[in-house]
Order: C-alpha cells, then structure tokens, then sequence
C-alpha cells in the first residue's frame, strides 16, 4: 500500500533541504529517483512554507520508507533536526507519468 510522508522543518529553508539532498546523494544531486539509493520513492516535492520548509512524498510502502530513514534519519540528527517526524496517512490514488 502506497504512502504520502510529509515532513514539516520549521525555521528551516532550502539550505537545510539542500545539505540533506547533498549527504544523501554523496553530493551527486537529486533530479531522478535513481539518485535516492532506496528503491520504492514514487513522488517527491519540496519547497518553503510559511515560517519553514516542507517535504512531501509518496512511497511504495512503509517498508520501503523505513529502508530509506536508515540513511536519512542519522543525517537530520546530525543537522539537530533528530526529533523530525513526518505525517504518513495512506495514499488513496497515486497516478504517475
């Protein structure tokens, strides 16, 4: 069953999104999901909001975001942000390109 995470970082902007993308990536960028090291991304989108910075995305399954937080989550702690957790509700329909 497919599902929509969003995280909230208030206070934060694109420079926190930027870095995360970054270490995430080994700095090669993210304009594809082949650049995520984690199969199972279906969406992603992020940008400010007021007073900070969203990110939302659709996953395959819990167990597919669970396999990618091993490699975010240990990142968003380091950048003091170890206490972010994201809204995950199930997705209803999910249409692609």
């Amino acid at each position: 069953m497919a599902i929509i995470v969003t995280f909230d970082f208030p206070g934060a902007g694109h420079d926190l999104y930027d870095t995360v993308i970054h270490r995430v990536t080994a700095g090669q960028g993210f304009t594809r999901f082949e650049d995520v090291s984690n199969p199972g991304l279906i969406s992603h989108v992020a940008g400010p909001i007021d007073g900070g910075f969203r990110v939302t995305e659709v996953w395959e399954s819990p167990e597919a975001l669970e396999s990618h937080a091993k490699t975010f989550a240990p990142i968003l702690a380091d950048l003091g942000y170890a206490d972010a957790q994201p809204t995950i509700t199930p997705a209803h329909n999910v249409v692609v390109s």
